[in-house]
């Protein structure tokens, strides 16, 4: 787009490839986690570059509307919808009255945020067991755990109240009735300052750990477009409802009768917008800027065309073979995947050190293919390219879920982690050396016959 970027960055991070990459970068301090918390700091740090407009990206800042304020009040146009739509949809509580008074299905649930663990069990004695007890400022999986009884929901409350307070600064929870093994849908939708909002298809995020997404996929392989169609209209109608601006996700469960009910809203990029962009051809952050900056969007709905299957991989520096324990260290060697259909969006190099003080999150991988089948095929293939040493990763976890005959069939929900802990128990893959010489020894076998 011909626009110059400005990047930041601390001490921990004075070594990482978006400093190399963006035109200028600028040090916020030594604190590894704080620095890309003080809001004013980098207000003051884009006004004093003469930044037009501030990307948050999807961490740290980027649901934060205190910072969407100070961007109004400093002359800089946040990429992102406004701070008055990020309060309503970051309280969960709030954002399911917005969505029952827009005739949204929510899961039953609290009217408001719960004032004591007494009031927790009255009420889910009234909806029955299990039920999910979360914080009311919660996302990304955090602050959120399900109860089967009674003394569930005594042991859990104090749990999540203190997780909320540490994660989010709020010590607000409420109470839904837990959908039983559903599967995770969400829509991602973009809307702009004319009223006009799209959405560009669903994404299939059900295969998760503890909440935490590891494979996302779109269109969904689970969906008819009966019901494809039915979430993408309900998406818009919610986004319309709260005046949405800018990218945005509508998230749903799916339960094993068909039945959908809104779960949150994401009122930022998300981490998987790679599938969407790569089923559709359209460049989301681009929209995302032409939206800021005041156009229409550039798409009407039936402009919106999806072709073939895409599946994202996030390439996580964990041990699944010890409980997924975070790795961190020096990458000695690194080698990314290629060919047709294959892309990869990554913050590593050969000699990097991966810090210890951020998500593990080393690179995400999308692979798409025109069948599902196919996809499948492509993504054994390039996983089994990508190299990563020096620590450990989720790149053979995820190997071992694309050989399940559950997941190729295309039938899985949210406890597909949990329901098949065999998994975890891969077979470690030959370093990179020892297939070298298998190789050499093939070839050589074969020149001799």
């Amino acid at each position: 787009m011909g626009i110059r970027s400005v990047a930041i960055y601390t001490d921990a991070d004075r070594h990482s490839l978006h400093v190399k990459k963006a035109d200028e970068s600028y040090n916020i301090g030594p604190a590894s986690v704080a620095g890309y918390l003080n809001a004013h700091r980098i207000a003051n740090l884009a006004v004093a570059t003469g930044c037009d407009a501030l990307h948050p990206g999807y961490g740290f800042l980027s649901e934060n509307p205190q910072l969407a304020d100070i961007c109004q009040r400093r002359n800089i146009k946040f990429i992102g919808p406004s701070a008055t739509v990020i309060r309503r949809m970051g309280d969960k509580v709030a954002a399911r009255e917005s969505m029952i008074a827009a005739g949204i299905p929510v899961t039953p649930g609290s009217e408001g945020n719960l004032q004591s663990v007494d009031e927790a069990v009255a009420f889910a004695k009234t909806i029955g067991y299990p039920v999910m007890l979360k914080a009311t400022s919660g996302g990304g999986g955090r602050g959120i755990r399900r109860c089967n009884s009674e003394s569930d929901l005594k042991k859990n409350f104090d749990r999540v109240v203190s997780e909320a307070t540490k994660a989010f600064g709020s010590a607000e929870v409420f109470l839904e009735k837990c959908i039983v093994n559903p599967r995770h849908i969400e829509v991602q939708i973009l809307g702009d300052s004319f009223g006009n909002v799209i959405h560009l298809f669903e994404r299939d995020c059900s295969i998760q750990r503890r909440h935490q997404k590891l494979i996302e996929i779109a269109p969904s392989p689970q969906l008819d477009d009966a019901k494809r169609i039915v979430l993408g209209e309900t998406a818009v109608r919610a986004a319309k409802a709260v005046g949405y601006e800018n990218a945005g996700t509508v998230e749903f469960l799916v339960d094993q009768n068909g039945d959908y009910y809104f779960m949150e809203m994401n009122t930022r990029l998300q981490v998987e917008h790679c599938v969407s962009e790569t089923i559709t051809g359209i460049d989301i952050v681009q929209e995302q800027i032409r939206i800021a900056s005041g156009l229409k969007l550039g798409y009407t709905q039936d402009q919106v065309q999806k072709r073939g299957f895409a599946m994202e991989f996030r390439i996580n520096a964990e041990d699944p073979k010890n409980d997924f324990l975070p790795s961190f260290g020096r990458i000695t060697r690194y080698f990314a995947p290629g060919g047709p259909g294959v892309r990869m969006d990554g913050m590593i190099y050969t000699g990097y050190e991966v810090p210890p003080y951020y998500d593990s999150l080393l690179a995400k991988l999308t692979v798409w293919a025109l069948t599902w089948d196919q996809l499948v095929d492509r993504a054994q293939r390039a996983l089994n390219d990508m190299g990563v040493y020096g620590v450990k990763t989720t790149i053979p976890y995820h190997l071992e879920i694309l050989k399940s005959p559950e997941f190729q069939s295309g039938k899985f929900d949210t406890s597909f982690v949990e329901s098949h802990p065999e998994l975890v128990e891969y077979s470690v893959r030959r370093p990179a050396r020892d297939i070298a010489a298998a190789i050499a020894a093939a070839v050589s076998a074969h020149m001799r016959l």
